[in-house]
């Protein structure tokens, strides 16, 4: 009896608290530990520092390849070979570019929108300026932002300049990769756009390698220095590293 009086029981039966503590069981759900990750300043802090160290491995990389063209055009159009052909034969031809190419899309594209979303936050919660100014960051740290921006127009610039060969000066030739850096190199606004986008690099890389340890938990009070010392080390040999190309071009070292 008790069983089918409960069974034929309607909505307006149940107290309303009852009704609203089914809905907020149904409704209610606790995001993700991704999402959570991802809406808070650490982890969008901790984002940035993981695709930028991601980031600066590949140019330590990227460079060390780049200085091969002093070895003259056989050894660096090889070397140029042997990135399409690396993990041959498991991997079919140009694989492992693409993965490294995917990779590094997807950890420019996190670092640039979590230092966006980082910019627009910082705003909203300070709208107006400081009363009294703050201390004299450098000028690194001051010019982050603008780096940051010349380095993606740059990147753009880069793919279309030396591996899609659309805004390349000459003729573009697939598979010369030693003879397409010398026709870059031999105009003056190639060498002003490399040379402002490596420069705006070693700026960048100085404050970020920094940064990125404070925001991983690396960096101490006796640490600081250290970490400070390898940033500029960094900074200064990558910036060194990538410009000897076209100054070696513009001076007839490589020709």
């Amino acid at each position: 009896m008790e069983m089918r009086r409960f069974m034929s029981w309607t909505d307006e039966d149940f107290p309303s608290s009852v009704v609203s503590m089914a809905l907020a069981t149904r409704t209610d759900r606790r995001p993700s530990m991704t999402r959570t990750l991802w809406d808070s300043s650490v982890g969008k802090k901790t984002i940035m520092a993981v695709s930028g160290l991601v980031m600066l491995g590949y140019l330590v990389v990227h460079m060390l390849g780049n200085l091969k063209i002093f070895f003259g055009s056989d050894e660096f159009n090889h070397y140029a070979h042997w990135l399409r052909t690396l993990g041959e034969p498991f991997l079919h031809y140009e694989w492992a570019l693409w993965i490294v190419r995917v990779v590094l899309v997807a950890a420019v594209v996190l670092h640039a929108v979590s230092a966006y979303q980082l910019s627009r936050r910082d705003l909203r919660a300070r709208p107006t300026a400081y009363v009294h100014r703050k201390a004299r960051s450098s000028y690194a740290t001051r010019t982050m932002r603008y780096g940051g921006v010349i380095l993606a127009l740059f990147i753009v610039w880069h793919i279309l300049d030396l591996t899609t060969g659309t805004v390349h000066s000459g003729g573009f030739q697939s598979g010369h990769p030693y003879q397409n850096v010398l026709d870059t190199f031999s105009t003056w606004y190639g060498n002003v756009i490399y040379i402002v986008a490596v420069l705006a690099l070693g700026l960048h890389v100085q404050h970020g390698f920094w940064s990125a340890a404070q925001t991983l938990g690396v960096g101490s009070a006796t640490r600081d220095r250290v970490l400070k010392t390898l940033a500029n080390v960094l900074a200064v040999v990558l910036t060194a590293g990538f410009v000897s190309v076209p100054v070696a071009v513009m001076t007839g070292v490589v020709s």
